[in-house]
């Protein structure tokens, strides 16, 4: 059965955990490290802990941090339903009425009043980033703050996509044509229902370092590692395809952002447009790399972009990878179109990403 804690907050612009388990089984053995420095939801180092590896995963987005930690460091499912009934019982909703009535105009359509009000509670009682049972709370909420709401129940939200935030202007517009109310949902129940689910699957544990950075700045955390690196795995940000601090505005909002959409914000890095920029940003990551990897490793990298052909994408990988600073070489390589793309669902007509390459690189020394 698939691993419930792998799906826990739905996602925009991530790997299979297939893909994950196909290369970590090849290329690693039991304990040895794997590491993700764009690690997202955390699919790669999850599925490491699965499997008997030890993991590092770093993510620079707040949500990514949030959720791969809760994944990771996971607590007990009675430790999570205790600090439920705790939180509940500290409600008092009259205190936040007024908190509700000054958000912008988009809660107000997102959200039933007694329901955001519960979210705005919840958004600052929870000590997600030093606590483990917060941080499993947080994200649970953060994968039920949005989506299919009239589909499923599991959605706190009117209705919206499950892996993006949509913009407040086009979303409030959108509900109004369509004369769509948001449900009345109690959160804590929610949440309780979540978790009982979520934990059918019973947590791995294992040891593991998960990081909030930028990547850049991993070698500095290398004590913290539970182990040398031998083998990564990793997607980082496509060529000009989504940005995630755009596209997840509304969890963050819910972590401590902006009530607003932002860009350029959290990470310079998010979405790079013009190609001579992206690829010294893809030169940088095999830079950080070379000071990191054991004396022999293993590297898998996913890639793709707009407006640019695999067999660039992959002339282009191959090129940047000099800045390794050791000696590398590309093992294998492969390309797949991309089917059912994510963003079909809520940009009808966009071009997107059509087609993806997976690089295998080997590090000899």
């Amino acid at each position: 059965m698939r691993h419930r804690f792998h799906s826990l907050c739905p996602y925009f612009a991530m790997f299979p955990e297939e893909f994950a388990k196909t290369w970590i089984e090849r290329l690693t053995k039991k304990n040895e490290v794997v590491l993700d420095p764009f690690c997202g939801r955390g699919t790669a180092p999850f599925q490491a802990l699965l499997l008997g590896r030890r993991a590092v995963g770093c993510d620079i987005n707040s949500v990514a941090y949030c959720i791969t930690k809760a994944k990771m460091n996971a607590p007990t499912l009675a430790a999570v339903c205790r600090r439920l009934t705790t939180l509940e019982a500290e409600y008092v909703p009259r205190l936040w009425e007024g908190r509700r009535r000054m958000l912008p105009e988009f809660f107000h359509y997102a959200y039933a009043p007694k329901t955001l009000k519960q979210i705005l509670f919840m958004k600052q009682r929870l000590d997600w980033r030093r606590s483990d049972t917060d941080c499993m709370v947080a994200a649970l909420l953060l994968g039920a703050l949005h989506g299919e709401s009239q589909k499923s129940p599991s959605y706190l939200s009117n209705q919206m996509p499950r892996t993006i935030s949509t913009k407040p202007a086009y979303s409030v517009r959108f509900w109004q044509e369509r004369e769509l109310e948001p449900p009345e949902r109690d959160v804590f129940q929610v949440l309780r229902n979540l978790a009982e689910y979520r934990y059918a699957s019973e947590p791995p544990r294992g040891e593991n370092c998960i990081l909030e950075t930028d990547m850049r700045k991993l070698p500095r955390y290398r004590e913290q590692f539970p182990g040398k690196v031998r083998c990564v795995i990793t997607s980082p940000p496509y060529l000009d395809v989504t940005s995630f601090e755009e596209d997840q505005w509304l969890r963050l909002w819910f972590l401590g952002g902006s009530e607003w959409p932002k860009r350029g914000v959290v990470s310079k890095d998010d979405r790079y447009e013009n190609p001579t920029s992206y690829w010294r940003f893809i030169a940088e990551i095999w830079r950080m790399l070379s000071s990191l990897l054991a004396r022999r490793a293993d590297i898998v990298i996913r890639l793709g972009g707009r407006g640019i052909d695999p067999e660039r994408t992959i002339r282009m990988l191959v090129g940047s990878s000099k800045f390794f600073n050791r000696k590398i070489s590309l093992v294998s390589q492969e390309t797949s179109p991309l089917k059912g793309r994510q963003t079909g669902s809520f940009r009808p007509g966009s071009e997107g990403c059509l087609a993806e390459v997976d690089c295998h690189f080997q590090a000899t020394e």
